[in-house]
């Protein structure tokens, strides 16, 4: 649709709804974005280990890797920018091996009521300047070039996963030390105040530290009495927690210096349906003692991230595995915590912030022809807080998995919720200047757009 007819029409709904008293109270979708499901970067053959894929879309991938899987997003370089984080790959240990980890930067042209195409592309990860594609200058590759790591990675073998029958391990990998989803499964990442990143992994639990450019900077850190089964150092003894539940949430304080990692799923011995949360001090690099802990709803199965909003308060993503195709009802919600209070159980405190099927789209900006939003896809595992009223949301798409929305492999989706309420927010560091100057950078396209 032409733009101006499609901001014409977006008026005239505007204007019926507000004639009809059919507005929404609640949450809104105000900017709606689509990252198809087939894109790639630049990088060695990915997905020999997958299967022959789905949705149409065979594996493997000869010569890319997938840009797709988000389970972490940040602020970008620049106003509009963010920098989103892939997990292991393909799912699991045994079939990650030449899966790269990696953060990309990206830029999306959100589709709001007064125009935007609804696209997403990549960006410099340095300056955030616009590119045509997902090409080197957009990505850093996690590695361990100096050898800081405790076990063993693909790069250190000959063939994938040291077994002889596999292909050779890529080159580049072997001669970068880069690392792979059999190496670690990252599911959240925090920068520091020292412009570091911190990323949370499911097989150990770890932490692992890194620098800018995605170097390693010290050993893995280990959660004191937790493991995973696909902890290295177990040496024979039962792990306590199951596979796939690391830390796939985790928060970073406003002064930078204080962590918060939040399980996935239960410790064995904990209660039934209990994640923990452990503070973790950037300064000293060690867990503080201080814990806490976050109760899943009678629904819920597992959460997808968690953010800060100031120094006690956070925002959690709580899901099922349920989707539009899959049977039974889906449950996708988003919960402000307050670790400064904590019931009779030791729970921390829980408010429904957005439930994730039941958001206003008065606009239908994504085209589906309702003015009710849901967003029901299996795994849902990102999201920012922009301002005080506003909220970023990204799904992790599995690639090439299916039956989020449909049979075809699931695109990625950037959500901008506006909130009817707004939040305490002290922003985290570093972000302060890029929320200055996407406000301005805002003002400046309604302008526009009202002129048009």
């Amino acid at each position: 649709m032409h733009r101006s007819t499609k901001h014409g029409s977006y008026c005239a709904l505007a204007i019926a709804l507000a004639f009809s008293g059919a507005a929404h109270a609640g949450p809104t979708l105000s900017g709606w974005a689509v990252m198809p499901a087939n894109t790639f970067a630049d990088g060695p053959t990915s997905g020999q280990f997958a299967g022959a894929g789905a949705g149409g879309n065979a594996l493997p991938l000869v010569d890319k890797q997938p840009v797709q899987g988000f389970s972490a997003v940040l602020n970008g370089p620049s106003a509009g920018t963010y920098l989103v984080m892939p997990d292991n790959g393909f799912g699991t240990q045994a079939n990650s091996a030449d899966a790269l980890l990696r953060m990309y930067a990206l830029r999306p042209d959100f589709r709001t009521s007064s125009g935007g195409t609804g696209t997403v592309s990549a960006a410099n990860f340095t300056t955030g300047a616009s590119q045509s594609s997902f090409s080197p200058t957009s990505h850093i590759t996690l590695s361990d070039p100096n050898h800081l790591l405790n076990f063993a990675i693909q790069a250190d073998y000959t063939h994938y996963d040291n077994n002889a029958a596999n292909p050779v391990v890529d080159p580049t990998i072997r001669a970068g030390r880069l690392l792979t989803g059999a190496d670690f499964d990252i599911e959240s990442v925090r920068r520091d105040k020292n412009g570091s990143y911190w990323f949370g992994d499911e097989f150990g639990p770890f932490l692992v530290k890194a620098n800018a450019s995605g170097q390693v900077l010290k050993q893995e850190v280990s959660l004191p009495g937790v493991f995973a089964p696909q902890n290295p150092f177990l040496n024979g003894a039962p792990p306590n927690l199951n596979s796939s539940n690391g830390f796939e949430g985790m928060a970073i304080n406003a002064a930078g210096d204080r962590l918060y990692t939040l399980l996935e799923g239960t410790v064995a011995g904990d209660p039934a349906k209990t994640l923990r949360i452990n503070e973790f001090n950037v300064d000293t690099e060690s867990y503080t003692g201080a814990s806490w802990r976050y109760k899943l709803d009678a629904q819920g199965t597992n959460i997808g991230d968690m953010t800060a909003i100031n120094d006690h308060e956070f925002i959690v993503i709580e899901r099922n595995g349920n989707t539009a195709t899959s049977g039974g009802t889906p449950f996708k919600r988003l919960y402000k915590i307050d670790i400064n209070q904590v019931d009779a159980d030791g729970n921390v405190s829980k408010t429904l912030l957005v439930d994730l099927m039941d958001i206003a789209d008065p606009f239908d900006l994504n085209g589906d022809g309702s003015t009710a939003f849901t967003f029901p896809y299996v795994t849902i595992e990102d999201i920012l807080v922009l301002d005080a009223n506003t909220l970023l949301v990204i799904n992790d798409n599995n690639y090439p998995g299916t039956g989020g929305r449909d049979l075809n492999s699931d695109p990625t989706e950037f959500l901008r919720i506006s909130l009817d309420a707004r939040l305490n927010v002290v922003p985290e560091p570093g972000t302060i200047g890029l929320v200055a100057a996407g406000v301005v950078a805002l003002g400046l396209r309604r302008r526009i757009g009202k002129r048009a």
